[in-house]
């Protein structure tokens, strides 16, 4: 388990108003999948989990208690998306905030994903 960081539960009350715990982490199983099912992206975006979560794009809504959290990274072009889990005090304790999945998409991708969601935050 790698801690990724701590989160700020005023910005992520938009997904559940229930955050009991602040730390981020990413699973070494979470890591497996993000590079079995997104060859290449892994080590693209790691550099970039954290920035992600502390200071996210935009956050839209998904299946409970879990936000898409959108980042575009200036310096290099990438913009990723994550799935991110929040730990409610109904989940059993002990349990994190969780990085589900992370992943690189398309300016194009990105666009429908704000025509077509929910935006539960956007950055100012």
């Amino acid at each position: 388990m790698n801690k990724i960081c701590d989160l700020d539960i005023e910005t992520y009350r938009c997904i559940t108003p229930d955050i009991p715990t602040r730390e981020v982490i990413l699973t070494a199983e979470r890591m497996e999948h993000i590079k079995s099912h997104h060859p290449g992206h892994f080590e693209q975006i790691a550099p970039f989990l954290k920035a992600a979560v502390e200071a996210p794009d935009y956050i839209l809504e998904d299946a409970p208690n879990t936000g898409l959290i959108l980042k575009a990274v200036s310096e290099n072009g990438i913009r990723l998306q994550m799935v991110l889990r929040i730990h409610t005090s109904a989940d059993s304790p002990g349990f994190k905030n969780s990085i589900i999945s992370a992943w690189k998409i398309s300016e194009s991708r990105w666009n429908n994903y704000l025509r077509n969601k929910k935006i539960l935050y956007k950055s100012e």
